[in-house]
């Protein structure tokens, strides 16, 4: 018996007072508060590092930025410890207007040996640059110039370097891409 009055003494002593909750005063009401649902939906806001953050559509896939370069394109890299070197653009993503370039900006990658008794290796891969460290660049000439755009006489809309006037997207140069990314696949096939 004399447990159980303890154990009322000490339920009493936790119960709320008036001057509960650091001297606000808690009113507790009989009759439950009626609630207020909120007509528009609440949005969940991901919150990602600086660098990790994708401008998005409403249907949540990414904005693909226009860039002022293609593949195949023979480009100067204008900054960075690469500067002054000129390749060729081998990939592109759109989606944080980055470029990879043929031979430049070699990273080191340590890979884990995938079978048991392999071992595990060392590889230089080709890490992106922002397309905007890049410019074209006129082989002929041996001059980077920015890109313009205009109409031919034939209606076609074509890319040309403004310093030379040379022409980038004419049938000939996109043929041969196409001819060279055949022989790759092939290669890597064989």
């Amino acid at each position: 018996m004399a447990a159980v009055a303890a154990l009322q003494c000490s339920m009493a002593s936790l119960s709320l007072t008036s001057n509960s909750f650091l001297g606000q005063r808690f009113s507790p009401s009989l009759s439950p508060s009626p609630i207020n649902f909120v007509d528009k939906p609440c949005t969940i806001v991901m919150r990602l590092k600086r660098w990790e953050r994708k401008e998005c559509k409403p249907n949540s896939l990414p904005i693909l930025h226009k860039m002022h370069v293609k593949v195949g394109d023979t480009v100067k890299i204008i900054s960075g410890h690469e500067k002054g070197k000129v390749g060729e653009i081998t990939r592109i993503f759109r989606h944080n207007s980055t470029v990879i370039v043929q031979d430049m900006n070699l990273k080191t990658k340590h890979m884990k040996s995938r079978e048991q008794g392999e071992p595990g290796q060392i590889v230089k891969i080709e890490a992106p640059i922002h397309s905007s460290n890049v410019m074209l660049y006129s082989k002929e000439k041996q001059v980077a110039s920015r890109v313009g755009h205009k109409i031919l006489e034939d209606g076609t809309r074509v890319r040309y370097l403004i310093k030379t006037g040379e022409i980038i997207d004419s049938s000939e140069n996109w043929k041969r891409v196409i001819k060279e990314r055949k022989k790759e696949r092939e290669e890597k096939s064989t």
